[in-house]
Order: structure tokens, then sequence, then C-alpha cells
């Protein structure tokens, strides 16, 4: 049923606190199903009106669909084809995503709302038994700059961040049209898959995290004076550190690979 029909049956409308664009397009559900059909346990975040949810019953995974408006929840638990997911009332940003898992493998499938994706992935993949993938609907700026390649406009810390523990698909784009209401922006879906090893060698993940948010501080900026603005650091400290890795002192962040971050982040200073 249309996301517009099933809200109308509850007198209900859609909220924009809560960033609510419904997926109304059923091949576009199959599809990020499809994507996460190796994973047994999967978490939907920001199910909606459930049709990614009935998707994933689809494949034979173990659904646990948590949404932080209650409405939401009380049009989830009305549907008979969503009776074997496990519906939560929860904050995607403190769910007990480990508790649900039971040590096993799991993945994370959503559209995940505008306002808490960034923090929330990165919370995720952050996590020490976090998720094996994710595959997940971004507004497709914040998409692009996840999997953005070093020396273009879109590459920053967040690229590096993720890149350096998961590997990035950009799988399709979904326009205004496959929503409802029709957000004003695309959305992209991302697959990101759990490196089993981290992209670059680093001797403490901490500085080497703290080195690639400063480099990017100060966009305008040579890497050099960056990061002597944002973490206190002689900039001859930072220049000589540059040429032993054979870069100019006029380097700008977006130059470095995620492998010249590491070695970056060790040359410096504490």
């Amino acid at each position: 049923m249309h996301p517009r029909a099933l809200l109308d049956r509850f007198g209900y409308r859609p909220k924009k606190k809560f960033g609510q664009n419904f997926l109304v397009d059923g091949s576009a559900a199959r599809r990020i199903a499809a994507l996460c059909s190796s994973a047994h346990r999967i978490v939907e975040i920001g199910p909606g009106t459930g049709a990614l949810t009935a998707a994933l019953l689809e494949t034979g995974a173990q659904v646990a669909a948590i949404d932080v408006d209650e409405d939401m929840i009380r049009i989830l638990q009305s549907q008979p084809e969503l009776e074997k997911a496990r519906i939560v009332h929860a904050d995607a940003l403190a769910f007990d995503y480990e508790g649900f898992a039971s040590g096993e493998h799991w993945n994370i499938a959503g559209n995940l709302p505008y306002n808490i994706a960034t923090p929330l992935i990165m919370r995720l993949i952050e996590m020490r038994h976090g998720p094996d993938a994710l595959v997940v609907m971004v507004q497709k700026e914040v998409a692009n700059r996840m999997s953005a390649q070093p020396g273009t406009r879109a590459y920053g810390s967040l690229s590096v961040a993720i890149q350096y523990a998961m590997h990035v698909e950009n799988a399709f784009t979904l326009g205004p049209g496959s929503f409802y209401p029709r957000p004003k922006i695309d959305s992209s879906v991302l697959v990101l898959r759990r490196r089993e090893a981290k992209a670059a060698a680093v001797g403490d993940e901490h500085r080497f995290l703290q080195v690639v948010r400063a480099a990017f501080a100060y966009r305008r900026k040579t890497l050099a004076n960056s990061l002597a603005l944002s973490l206190g650091v002689e900039r001859a400290a930072v220049a000589t550190a540059l040429r032993e890795l054979g870069s100019e002192t006029e380097t700008r962040g977006e130059q470095l690979g995620l492998a010249d971050f590491g070695r970056l982040a060790d040359r410096l200073p504490g």
C-alpha cells in the first residue's frame, strides 16, 4: 500500500522533525534488500511504512526494524506481512545493536534520516563489534563525500574516516519521485563493507583520525598551516614531516591518500 494511504488510514502526516520521506519504489526496495542478502541478522533503521522491511523479510533475514516515531511503530505493527519482523520503538543513535546481534554477524539497512546519517554511520563503523556491512540510503551529496577519491572537491575528512574502515560502493541513485513526500534532493544507496584490515597502517588510530580532521579544518589553507592551527604543532615540524613523505610544503589535505595520512600522523609530534 502507498505510504500516503497508510498514513491517511491512521490520520498521520509525515513529520519534518524526523526527516520522514517514505520509500514508495518497490523495485528499489528489492534492489536494496538484494544487496543485504548475505546477512542473516539485519537491523533496519527508519523503516517508515515498511516497504524495505517487507523486501528484507522476503530474503529470509531476521529483521529488527527500529523507529523513533511511535506513529510509525503502530503502522508497522498493523501489517500482517511484517509480523516476522521485530518492531522496536527506539532512537537509532542509542539502540543496543550488539545486544540484538548476540555475538553473531549482522548488517545495517535503511533509509537514514538526513540529519543523523553521518554521526550514526560513524558510530556504527567505530563500534568494537559493529556491523559487517551497511546498505543505506543517504543524501547524494553525503554519499559522494563518503566515496570521494583524493584530488576531488568532495574528498575530505569524512571520506578518509569512512574508507579507512570500510570498502565503499556507491550502488545507485534514487530521485525524489521514489519517495513520499518528495524530497528536494536525490538520494544514493551506499554499500559499506568492513575491511578485514584497516586501509592504512597507523601507530595510533586516535591520533590518525585527529590529524585527518585537522587537515581539512581550514580548506582554504595549506596542509601545513591547517595542521599547525588545529593541532598546535609548529609549522616547521609539519613541513619536515611532509618533506619526509616526499610532499611539498604547499600540499593541501585533499591531495593525500589514506596511506599518506597514516605516515604523516606517525611523524607528527604528539
